[in-house]
């Protein structure tokens, strides 16, 4: 028999292959952080010899959610800034960030982040955020899988303290030093069309390509944001990009809700991908995004959740439901299926993130993120179709086990890589107003 790390078995395998491969009371062998085999359980069984196995039976075993668009440590802000537009919570959030934002805090509120994360079934998420290391740092001690990198935004007052005309050279030289782990790569971060002026974001984007980053943006959000970059540029968000050569394949654009037949066309043509946050949409007013026609041009559409203050939440199970629900509302109850969705959440969004070879389903030679669903609860029975399953009736707490790159985070619901209370009692703390000092005596 060969050796092998982790063997999964027992349950039913929903691959997330090309064919869309189900394998009933089928098995998935580790070895190394990497699938090294998917089939039925009695015959990996009989074939490798596991130093730790979970018994999956009664189970679905799918591929690790991926979160492509979201801000981790804003669960500091959690419910600070609901019932507004997306101006207004920016008004709101961002002042309250310079305050509050520290390379501690930070981790405070990354570490409960993943937390959530890991119990919801997400094994991948690209951060978007203030003092990236300390975020990696807290992602790397848990096992988890972390995209993240610096990030640009033209403020007067940044949080980390380093204006915009040091920070090219401080991001190169991180590119220049950082070793992306497995099933990772760098990024860069360009906040938006109205955060940055145009040369600015070329600049941005000529450091990515040169050290083949990945490059993600906010892009066409809503229609003030439209507007506001209209009246600054004389062109709306995508077209600006696209004209300064920031669109391609190794770019990402977060939401992409107000777009034109053209800028559709735009996407495709560059090969673009979407992060489509259905949630933080509906949430901050924005609209509905032109999913369905994004998907008819070709475009890549992955999904996040956006930051826990635009979303309230880290559940990119929830966001599967909302995108395979809310695009029906035009009247076309097969805008998004049911599998779409899923794939959205999981081999398409690791397309999204130029991952697509190495993340987002269960076949041989790619990373060992799987998560594993307990079908044994009244919502989820009877058992139809597995993909209606998981978009339209299961939820976060159905997620029974996680694991990334081979590694357990997650056991019979029980965090094995975090403090999960003492990550709560942390997150409390750092945003507890401070005590009133002792009047005086006289």
């Amino acid at each position: 028999m060969l050796p092998v790390d982790l063997l999964v078995h027992g349950g039913d395998v929903l691959t997330v292959d090309a064919p869309g491969t189900v394998v009933t009371d089928g098995a998935v062998a580790v070895r190394a952080g990497e699938i090294v085999a998917v089939g039925p359980a009695a015959r990996l069984r009989a074939e490798y010899a596991a130093a730790e196995e979970i018994d999956a039976r009664g189970c679905l075993v799918l591929p690790g959610l991926v979160n492509t668009h979201t801000h981790l440590a804003m669960t500091l802000l959690r419910g600070s800034a609901d019932d507004v537009t997306l101006q207004g919570f920016l008004e709101r959030v961002i002042p309250r960030e310079a305050a509050l934002l520290s390379p501690e805090a930070v981790a405070v509120g990354t570490r409960a982040a993943i937390a959530e994360s890991v119990r919801g079934g997400v094994t991948t998420a690209l951060d978007m955020y203030w003092f990236h290391e300390a975020a990696a740092e807290v992602a790397r001690e848990a096992g988890w899988r972390l995209l993240t990198g610096p990030t640009f935004m033209d403020v007067p007052e940044p949080p980390d303290g380093r204006p915009y005309a040091e920070r090219l050279s401080w991001a190169g030289d991180w590119l220049a030093r950082h070793i992306p782990a497995p099933g990772t790569r760098p990024v860069l971060f360009a906040h938006s069309a109205y955060t940055l002026a145009p040369d600015q974001l070329a600049a941005v984007t000529a450091l990515a390509r040169a050290h083949g980053a990945l490059l993600h943006l906010h892009a066409a959000e809503n229609a003030a944001e439209v507007a506001t970059v209209v009246e600054r540029h004389g062109m709306r968000p995508v077209e600006l990009l696209d004209s300064l050569g920031v669109l391609g394949p190794d770019t990402l654009l977060a939401h992409a809700v107000v777009l034109t037949d053209g800028e559709i066309a735009a996407l495709a043509r560059t090969g673009t991908a979407v992060a489509h946050c259905p949630a933080s949409n509906l949430k901050l007013g924005c609209g509905i995004a032109r999913v369905p026609e994004l998907l008819d041009a070709g475009v890549t559409v992955g999904l996040g959740t956006d930051g826990a203050v635009s979303s309230n939440t880290l559940d990119v199970l929830g966001a599967v439901r909302l995108a395979a629900l809310v695009h029906k509302a035009g009247g076309d109850p097969t805008a998004v299926g049911a599998e779409q969705a899923v794939r959205m959440a999981t081999i398409e969004s690791a397309r999204a993130l130029g991952l697509g070879d190495r993340l987002g389903s269960l076949e041989p030679g790619k990373r060992a993120d799987l998560i594993v669903l307990d079908l044994a609860r009244p919502h989820l029975a009877p058992r139809h179709d597995p993909y209606s399953t998981l978009a339209y009736a299961a939820t976060a707490a159905d997620v029974r086990d996680t694991v990334v790159d081979g590694r357990v985070l997650m056991r019979e619901r029980a965090l094995l890589t975090l403090d999960e209370a003492g990550a709560v009692a942390a997150l409390d703390a750092a945003v507890a107003p401070a005590p009133a000092a002792p009047a005086h005596l006289t």
